[in-house]
């Protein structure tokens, strides 16, 4: 069974950091990929950030892009999101998600840097104050 559990949200005012953290278990070989989406009150759901979990490479949203920086500890099956620089705009529910690449073709799951997402933690609230 596959679990995504979310820690880390709160509350910071512009300009300060948090940092996430997604203790990922029972993902299958093909969920290579590792991203964290948000959703703001009243917004569709958007990717920020993406990694492989066996290979280089990061894609980042251009709103996040410079602020936020997404990593993992392979050993441990946890991935990290570092966010700097705070925004009011940044305040959402942030969820963390697993899935597979996918370059070419259909996906009726939420798509993000050349993967699809399949699977999806419980979310946690971050709130930027100005």
């Amino acid at each position: 069974q596959v679990q995504l559990v979310e820690s880390g949200g709160g509350s910071e005012q512009a300009g300060g950091s948090l940092r996430l953290s997604c203790a990922a278990s029972g993902l299958p070989y093909p969920s290579n990929c590792m991203g964290w989406f948000r959703q703001a009150p009243g917004k569709e759901r958007e990717g920020a950030a993406r990694l492989y979990r066996r290979q280089d490479g990061t894609d980042y949203a251009d709103s996040v892009k410079g602020r936020f920086i997404i990593s993992q500890d392979a050993a441990k099956n946890e991935v990290y999101l570092q966010m700097n620089n705070l925004k009011p705009e940044d305040t959402a529910t942030y969820y963390c998600a697993a899935g597979y690449s996918l370059s070419y073709g259909r996906t009726a799951h939420p798509y993000f840097g050349g993967c699809s997402f399949n699977y999806w933690g419980q979310g946690t609230q971050v709130t930027v104050s100005s």
